[in-house]
Order: structure tokens, then C-alpha cells, then sequence
């Protein structure tokens, strides 16, 4: 039961960073309607500032994540200044196939900047470790917790209570209404795309103290996408839930499955698109999807 517990609690803190990266896609995804197929490779950039300000630099965990965030800001602007805006008005697969091209465009400047090679940066995060009876936490998993909620909350108290929040709620559902009522949609647009590259560089770096940083790691925006679907792609709540349901069910698959298998492994890793299939030929807007109903 103690080892079933562990899976259960390593998986919830794996979720609440997919919860979080795949909150980048919605924002994305409600205001542009394309899905940013770069939201993985902004997680692997956020490792690769994790390892930069920690460990090349030897700044403290503080000063690194506001660098960091700082680094994203900038980068959310001058992306969606001069590859994004130019695309307003435009068909949704010139959006789409510019994300594809961003990706890209990042992957190899990550290379060119910080080599193919394995980063880690384990031991410079602050040692604190959480025992509930026989369940043991490591540092690394407890501090990605905190800061993932954390900054799950504040985004939902940034969209439900803050004006600019509620523009950009708006701007999802009609931007031709929010024009109308004086609201700058150009100025919406960049704000989501600092967020997305912000919640994207978070999780970059918590995963990145976890399990260290490779090129590979922009992979994550594949399970990203797969949390998007099931928890449906308009719902930011939905997001949370299904990232906390394929984190647990993935940590699941690993711990009971894998060790069944011939190879001795390789279920966890398909497992969450798994489960996203069968929810979605049940449910194809997903768990907490809107219908949306067309009248003629």
C-alpha cells in the first residue's frame, strides 16, 4: 500500500507541472485557435536557464527563477511581435506552421548554445525533504509541487479577478465584441504568449531538477498536448485535472505495469495517450470540453 501511495503522490507532483505547461496551451489555443506546437521546447529552454543561473552561474534558487521569468517575458514578446502578430487575420495553419517553425528555430539554438550533452542540477536545490509515515518525498519532487501550485494559483486568481485576466477571457470568446469595447486585441495576444512562455520555463525548470535537462525534454509537450485533449481544450480547470490524472496514471503504469512487460519498461510513456483515447471516443470534447452547438 506505502509503495502504491508513493506512486500516487510522485505522480500528483508530475501532473501539477503537466497541469501547468498545458495551461500554455489553452491560453494559447482559446486566443489564436491554433494549438503552439512549441509550448514543449519552451519547457526545455526553462531547463536549460535552470542549469545557466544555478549551476554555471551559482545563483541562488530565487534569483534564478526570476531571471528565468525574466528571460521568458522577453522571449514570449519578441515571439509574438515579430513571427505572431504578422499572422493576425491569417488562416490558423499559418499559425500553426509558424509554432512548428519556432520549434525548431529553438531546438537548434538550444544546441548550438548548450551542446547535445546531459545537464543536471539536482544537488544545488534546497534540501527539503517531506515524510508522512512510510511516504518520503525527495527535494526536488516537494519544491515542484509548492512552486506548481503556486503558480497555478496565482494564474486563476490572474484570470478571474484582474482586469487584464478577464480581457483576455473575453478576447477567447468574441474578439470582435472586446474590440468594440476599446480593448487592445494585439496588446491580449502578447500577454498570452508571456504566459505561455513563462508557465513553459517553470515547468522546465522543475522537471529539468528532477530528471535533468536534454534536448528531449521538449518531448513533454507531446503528454502537454495529450493533457490538453483530455481535460478538454477550452477549459483551464480541465487542464489541472487531467494533468494531475495522466501524472498519477503515468507514475501508475511505471511502478505495476513496466516490470510485467518482456522489455522491462516503455508503457509509462505511451500510457497518458492511451487513457486520451479511450476518454476522447467517449467524450470527444474531452472531459470537461464545451459543446459548442452551430443553429442554421
Amino acid at each position: 500500500m506505502s509503495f502504491f501511495l508513493q506512486l500516487v503522490v510522485s505522480g500528483f507532483a508530475l501532473g501539477m507541472v503537466y497541469a501547468l505547461i498545458a495551461i500554455g496551451f489553452v491560453i494559447i489555443l482559446k486566443c489564436s485557435k491554433a494549438f503552439n506546437i512549441a509550448q514543449g521546447h519552451f519547457v526545455m529552454i526553462g531547463g536549460y536557464l535552470g542549469f545557466t543561473f544555478l549551476v554555471t552561474f551559482h545563483l541562488p534558487v530565487w534569483a534564478s527563477l526570476i531571471l528565468a521569468v525574466a528571460a521568458a517575458i522577453i522571449l514570449g514578446l519578441l515571439i509574438e511581435r515579430f513571427t505572431l502578430r504578422p499572422l493576425v487575420g491569417q488562416p490558423v495553419l499559418a499559425v500553426i506552421m509558424m509554432t512548428i517553425a519556432l520549434a525548431t528555430v529553438l531546438e537548434g539554438l538550444a544546441t548550438l548554445v548548450w551542446g547535445g550533452e546531459y545537464k543536471t542540477y539536482h544537488g544545488v536545490l534546497p534540501t527539503i525533504t517531506l515524510k508522512i509515515g512510510e511516504l518520503s518525498i525527495p527535494p526536488e519532487t516537494l519544491i515542484g509541487v509548492m512552486v506548481s501550485i503556486a503558480v497555478v494559483t496565482i494564474l486563476m486568481l490572474f484570470f478571474r479577478y484582474t482586469r487584464s485576466g478577464l480581457a483576455m477571457m473575453a478576447t477567447a470568446e468574441d474578439e470582435q465584441v472586446v474590440q468594440s469595447a476599446g480593448i487592445k486585441v494585439t496588446t491580449v495576444y502578447a500577454l498570452s504568449w508571456v504566459i505561455a512562455c513563462v508557465v513553459g520555463v517553470i515547468g522546465g525548470i522543475i522537471l529539468g531538477g528532477v530528471s535533468g535537462v536534454m534536448i528531449p525534454l521538449a518531448n513533454v509537450g507531446l503528454k502537454a498536448f495529450a493533457v490538453v485533449l483530455l481535460g478538454g481544450v477550452n477549459s483551464i480547470g480541465g487542464a489541472i485535472v487531467a494533468g494531475i490524472m495522466v501524472g498519477v496514471l503515468e507514475n501508475i503504469a511505471a511502478g505495476y505495469l513496466d516490470p510485467l512487460l518482456p522489455s522491462g519498461g516503455g508503457l509509462a510513456s505511451v500510457f497518458p495517450f492511451i487513457v486520451m483515447i479511450i476518454v476522447l471516443i467517449f467524450r470527444p470534447h474531452g472531459l470537461f470540453g464545451l459543446v459548442e452547438i452551430e443553429r442554421i
